[in-house]
């Protein structure tokens, strides 16, 4: 008995003064520049900055990790861990976020006396793991964290037992009003790599005249290269048909670069008539291209759509508003957990 009230004091005393564990679980996506994991990335960091004991917490030992691709302070200021080959300590003030991506990891974490968040930015990889019938409550989990009201409102209807809070992920600083007028150069962006090449293959096909256009995928760039590449060009494309928040587009918007992207098949509430051109049918989007570039050799750019797209990106560019939503949530978790743990151990003492 006495040994259990050591243990529920240390947990309280470690949540008071915030040397409980916060693992975040990425996915290695060997270097390679993802948006979900940038914002991963960027609670660990606020967090740790913030006094807590934020970690990065990978599935094997030869993680590649995103020194290259965001920064080397994303490496040196957080302490990554490797579950392989080991086994996870954790103590019940501990917190153990993970992408929805992985329901399989949820599963065998499932018996841990830990916190445990679901990290939802894609609706179409909630199910892809988990089995058939299953949901997040029978596995433990305590919490999900989305990134909008629209995503928030379908994993209620699916996940209907699991608290759901918003944090919306920020546009880097980085990425800043074109300061040198454009080339013809289209900046390209999708999920999948084939559907870029079948845009840009099928656009000079159709449109030999605007041979002298290029077309750049961003797939594979840093951070860095991905704002200095949207200096050059006067228009991006976009295709990502479940993605539910959209960082690329904001990204080009506030680069003052207009989009012409296919409409996701969940609409993010940024969206509307007038910050770009949206598009339903993904063949069409090379048609879209052409008006556009007739329309800009002209000189025949609406102002509005410049204004809007400024508009909508100011929304998303607030770093301090992120960092704020990000310590706010982590605080009420830790002040819930010690209030629970304060409760158990008071239930203890008076036995």
């Amino acid at each position: 008995m006495d040994e259990n009230i050591k243990k529920l004091e240390q947990s309280i005393e470690n949540l008071k003064n915030k040397s409980a564990k916060i693992y975040f679980f990425v996915q290695d996506t060997k270097g390679n520049l993802v948006g979900s994991i940038r914002f991963i990335y960027e609670m660990a960091l606020t967090l740790k900055r913030a006094g807590f004991n934020s970690m990065i917490l990978h599935e094997k030992s030869d993680y590649v990790g995103v020194r290259e691709c965001l920064g080397s302070e994303y490496m040196d200021e957080l302490v990554h861990s490797s579950v392989e080959g080991n086994q996870l300590g954790v103590s019940p003030e501990d917190i153990i976020v993970v992408p929805e991506l992985f329901g399989y990891v949820m599963q065998q974490i499932s018996n841990l006396p830990c916190i445990k968040i679901s990290l939802t930015q894609c609706y179409d990889y909630i199910l892809d793991t988990l089995q058939p019938g299953s949901n997040w409550s029978q596995l433990n989990v305590n919490k999900c964290i989305t990134t909008s009201e629209t995503l928030k409102n379908y994993i209620s209807g699916i996940m209907k037992s699991t608290p759901i809070d918003i944090i919306e992920p920020y546009i880097s600083e980085k990425f800043v009003k074109q300061s040198i007028p454009p080339k013809p150069i289209i900046a390209i962006h999708s999920r999948e790599q084939r559907d870029s090449m079948n845009i840009i293959k099928s656009f000079y096909l159709k449109y030999p005249q605007f041979r002298w256009f290029a077309f750049r995928d961003m797939r594979g760039l840093t951070e860095e290269q991905f704002a200095e590449t949207f200096q050059e060009c006067f228009l991006s494309v976009w295709i990502d048909p479940i993605s539910s928040f959209g960082t690329f587009p904001l990204e080009s918007m506030k680069s003052g670069v207009p989009v012409i992207g296919k409409i996701p098949n969940m609409v993010p509430s940024w969206m509307n008539e007038n910050n770009g051109i949206w598009v339903q049918e993904q063949n069409r989007i090379v048609d879209f291209i052409a008006d556009f570039i007739q329309n800009w050799l002209e000189d025949n750019i609406s102002e509005t759509l410049y204004q809007s797209m400024e508009e909508t990106a100011n929304k998303f560019s607030s770093k301090e508003n992120f960092q704020k939503s990000v310590t706010d949530n982590f605080e009420k978790y830790f002040k819930i957990r010690t209030e629970m743990l304060e409760e158990q151990l008071n239930k203890l003492q008076t036995v």
